[in-house]
């Protein structure tokens, strides 16, 4: 009699193979990213851009490479208000001076305004002429508001409520900073020749912040919404 014998049947694995990831082609995809960024009539986050390349892509790698690629070029790929944007090289600038339609310009007592709140944010009117010493004109900061520049963050825990200003990313993209931090230091001014003579010892450049999160000493504008004439408002006398 012969053995029973069993039914011989192939082996299964219990879990199928996994796909292979395809990775895109990295020349292709830098392409797409090239495109991306000079069409675009507004500076692009490394996010935005993932959201529209191949899946797979490395987005830190393609924009590292396009850095390096237009860096010796007429045209560079720079970082500003922590987005990616074309912009002409500095080096160049004259060339296109008489193509730049010319922007009306911003006063002394704006320019010295607008310094005061990018380098002091969140700050008051009052806190601003202090600071000057000198009176701060409604119609200064109205200028510095349409411009884009700088915009109401909220209102001071003091007495009259005073409004307190900071700064837009339209500034950062505006002057070609990445970030407020990268705003010129003490030794900066002083090698560029704003600062001259000997400093006092105390005298020091604060650190700027522009951090959406309001801080201890101020409350949020909610309240404030329905009443846009009071906007300005930020000591009682003022006007």
């Amino acid at each position: 009699m012969l053995p029973d014998m069993q039914d011989e049947t192939p082996e299964t694995l219990d879990d199928e193979a996994p796909e292979a990831i395809h990775v895109p082609d990295h020349g292709e995809a830098m392409r797409v990213a090239e495109a991306l960024l000079f069409a675009s009539a507004a500076p692009l986050s490394a996010e935005e851009l993932g959201g529209r390349l191949p899946e797979g892509a490395d987005v830190e790698r393609i924009l590292q490479d396009l850095t390096e690629l237009y860096a010796p070029r007429g045209v560079n790929l720079v970082r500003v208000a922590g987005k990616w944007t074309f912009r002409t090289a500095s080096d160049l600038s004259f060339v296109l001076a008489r193509d730049v339609v010319e922007q009306r310009k911003l006063s002394r007592a704006a320019m010295e305004t607008l310094a005061i709140i990018a380098y002091h944010q969140p700050v008051t009117r009052a806190e601003i002429e202090e600071i000057r010493g000198v009176a701060t004109s409604k119609g200064t900061i109205d200028t510095l508001l349409e411009t884009g520049w700088i915009r109401l963050r909220g209102r001071r825990k003091a007495p009259g409520r005073p409004v307190t200003y900071g700064t837009t990313p339209a500034f950062l993209e505006h002057f070609g900073l990445d970030a407020i931090e990268d705003l010129p230091g003490l030794e900066e001014l002083k090698g560029a020749g704003f600062i001259e003579g000997r400093v006092p010892s105390d005298f020091s450049v604060p650190i700027p912040s522009d951090a959406d999160i309001l801080r201890e000493d101020e409350d949020p504008l909610e309240d404030d919404l329905l009443q846009p004439l009071d906007m300005h408002q930020t000591e009682a006398g003022e006007e």
